[in-house]
């Protein structure tokens, strides 16, 4: 069983520096304490927010300034690049007729990094 995530869940990314904070809309009219997510909030600076300073090659931003520096590997700052939605979401619970966003599920970043839920914002609701 998985937590259900809400918003003010903690995220992290495997190449952002600090955690960030899932911000969930609340259009959906389902709470669990706070407005409950589902899999297709992954939005760029409006469900996602940046890790502060991004250590990826595969962002044009990071390569630039690391081949700048001689090649000496230059952090710039996180520009989230979410395209895809979450996964997996539940098989059970949907929120807004998609799947629900659990504790367990993965976001891919465009520049290769992998953004996992640290801390779901809420314990009480379970999925599957």
């Amino acid at each position: 069983m998985a937590f259900q995530v809400t918003s003010g869940a903690t995220l992290q990314c495997s190449f952002g520096a600090t955690p960030s904070a899932l911000q969930v809309l609340p259009v959906k009219c389902v709470t669990a304490g706070s407005p409950a997510a589902n899999i297709m909030d992954h939005a760029p600076f409006v469900n996602v927010l940046p890790f502060g300073m991004c250590n990826s090659m595969a962002n044009p931003t990071v390569a630039a300034a690391t081949a700048a520096a001689s090649g000496v590997l230059t952090p710039m700052p996180c520009m989230p690049a979410t395209a895809a939605p979450w996964a997996p979401g539940s098989s059970q619970v949907m929120i807004g007729k998609m799947p629900a966003l659990q504790d367990s599920s993965r976001l891919m970043c465009t520049w290769g990094g992998v953004i996992q839920i640290v801390v779901a914002a809420q314990f009480t609701t379970l999925t599957n």
